[in-house]
């Protein structure tokens, strides 16, 4: 029998957000991206996808809200226009969320991170930003992936990654676009009235763990080289999104 142990989550469900947690931060800490990417398929596997999504979106706002004056500082323009690009299209994407049935919501979030593997593997372009098209393109898909599978990076990583432009510009440009998606997130929720205070206070026992994740991935980021730094982000993210599928296949 299954036992209650923090607002109705089970020791299990727990054990598992606590492990992906600590997993997601480091790589956040490390690449700048990829704790959403990471942290909501197998938090899906545990919780509903709804509560997965929200409980990641807590997450990369209070880390994100702690660290913000160093993202405006060195991030790209372009990231001011993706950012309020997301904070309009996070709702819709969350509404489809909330009527989709779970079984499909798992795998078509596991589909989104693998997509963010395969994004990772494309090869490098200029290091000017892409033209308006491509900036208003990416604002809204990550938006609508923001609010169905609480990822607001496949479409944002491949935009500054895959520029030849300093590490310390792409990542301050991705996090800061992440911190207002997850700002985005958890004020869509709240209006449909889904965000419940057992998520949040899930959120806020798992925040300790994101922090010394973080923490410990930061420590390593200025200990690789830009080569090193993609491959470890493409072999984790890869790793995770084909966890997940396996995961969902051996549960078909």
């Amino acid at each position: 029998m299954e036992i209650d142990l923090l607002a109705g989550f089970t020791f299990l469900q727990i054990a598992v957000a606590l492990i992906a947690t600590l997993a997601a931060a480091y790589v956040r800490g490390l690449a700048g991206f990829g704790m959403a990417i990471l942290l909501v398929p197998v938090l899906a596997l545990a919780l509903s996808p709804v509560e997965a999504v929200l409980v990641a979106n807590m997450l990369g706002l209070m880390i994100g809200a702690s660290e913000i004056a160093r993202w405006l500082r060195e991030s790209e323009r372009s990231a001011y226009t993706i950012a309020a690009l997301v904070l309009v299209a996070t709702a819709p994407g969350l509404y489809v969320l909330s009527l989709t049935p779970v079984p499909l919501a798992r795998l078509l979030i596991a589909l989104v991170a693998l997509s963010a593997f395969a994004a990772m593997l494309w090869p490098m372009r200029a290091s000017a930003p892409p033209g308006r098209a491509a900036t208003v393109t990416t604002g809204l898909a990550s938006g609508l992936l923001t609010g169905f599978a609480g990822m607001p990076g496949p479409p944002v990583v491949p935009f500054y990654v895959r520029r030849h432009i300093p590490r310390a510009t792409a990542k301050a440009s991705m996090v800061l676009i992440f911190t207002c998606a997850s700002f985005a997130g958890i004020g869509s929720g709240l209006v449909m009235g889904i965000v419940t205070w057992r998520l949040a206070l899930l959120a806020m026992a798992l925040f300790p763990v994101v922090l010394v994740g973080n923490w410990l991935g930061a420590r390593m980021s200025g200990r690789v080289g830009d080569t090193t730094w993609r491959a470890f982000a493409a072999v984790v993210l890869g790793a995770a999104a084909l966890a997940a599928l396996l995961k969902l296949m051996l549960q078909g």
